[in-house]
């Protein structure tokens, strides 16, 4: 096997789907299937279930991907090391919320690219609940997430911002009588993340006050929480950052008397790993001088 047969590999692990994995990696429908093959026949294990409705991973597929993830960015850290002091080359791989792409991301990105052209950028968003642990396990190189309230040991952070966790309501709080002054969260119906540090500070704060609230809808990324509330689900929790951004910000309302929760201290994550790598090292550097 060599490295563009396990980048092509990582390409089918992300995707999950054969048309688009083989687009991706510039190759036919059938060439790649018969690359995929090949990497089974040589590890001697299934990597991929597959039928007509979808693709997924084996448990072998599983292994197999950390140790491709290895083997690729290992490779890209030596060419770098043999180029000298050439031009900087390699990959990047950054994960973050749509939020963080907007507002954190554009000049950061912008300058890299005009100073390191021949680095091979890869920018995959979510939510940001998803950011650290795609870093930890050496999926992501980068992320941009909020500083979790139990750091990991090999967890390296670097503080960009800092937003307040603001509690949110549809517009026309004169329609909604539990929530005028201090608003009765034992009422109150919430709209919440269904994990993530936004999540256990609100649950952390209803144990405290032995309060019991109705939960009505649990949902994937901060975003979604404002189109929820937007739609009169019920209150919500956002940082304030992804408010500021938010297409329904002129839709919705931040209530001024909720409960103050401690903010987010948003930044870059990384390892020392992946730090070691000139091309993730750069774009650490220069943000570390904004």
């Amino acid at each position: 096997m060599n490295f563009d047969s396990l980048r092509s590999f990582l390409t089918l692990a992300e995707t999950l789907h054969f048309g688009e994995a083989s687009w991706r990696s510039h190759l036919s429908r059938s060439a790649f299937t018969r690359l995929i093959q090949r990497l089974e026949e040589e590890t001697g294990q299934a990597l991929f279930y597959r039928n007509q409705r979808k693709v997924s991973l084996t448990s072998a597929g599983k292994s197999f991907r950390k140790y491709a993830m290895g083997a690729v960015k290992d490779w890209e850290l030596v060419k770098s090391e043999m180029a000298g002091g050439g031009e900087l080359r390699g990959g990047l791989s950054i994960y973050a919320s749509i939020t963080a792409v907007y507002d954190l991301l554009p000049d950061l990105l912008e300058t890299y690219r005009e100073l390191y052209p021949a680095v091979q950028l890869a920018l995959k968003t979510g939510s940001a609940e998803e950011a650290v642990p795609q870093v930890m396990t050496g999926e992501i190189d980068l992320a941009v997430a909020a500083l979790p309230d139990r750091r990991p040991g090999a967890l390296e952070f670097l503080p960009l911002k800092e937003t307040a966790l603001v509690f949110i309501a549809p517009k026309g709080l004169e329609k909604i009588p539990i929530l005028k002054g201090k608003p009765d969260l034992a009422k109150a119906t919430l709209v919440l993340p269904s994990v993530g540090l936004s999540r256990r500070r609100i649950d952390a704060y209803l144990k405290k006050k032995a309060i019991r609230t109705q939960v009505t809808t649990e949902v994937s990324g901060n975003e979604a929480i404002i189109a929820m509330v937007r739609l009169g689900c019920g209150i919500g929790v956002v940082p304030e950052l992804v408010l500021e951004k938010s297409p329904f910000r002129d839709e919705v309302e931040i209530l001024e008397n909720a409960p103050k929760l401690a903010p987010y201290e948003v930044g870059l994550c990384s390892t020392k790993k992946s730090l070691a790598r000139p091309s993730v090292a750069a774009l650490w550097e220069m943000a570390a001088t904004v």
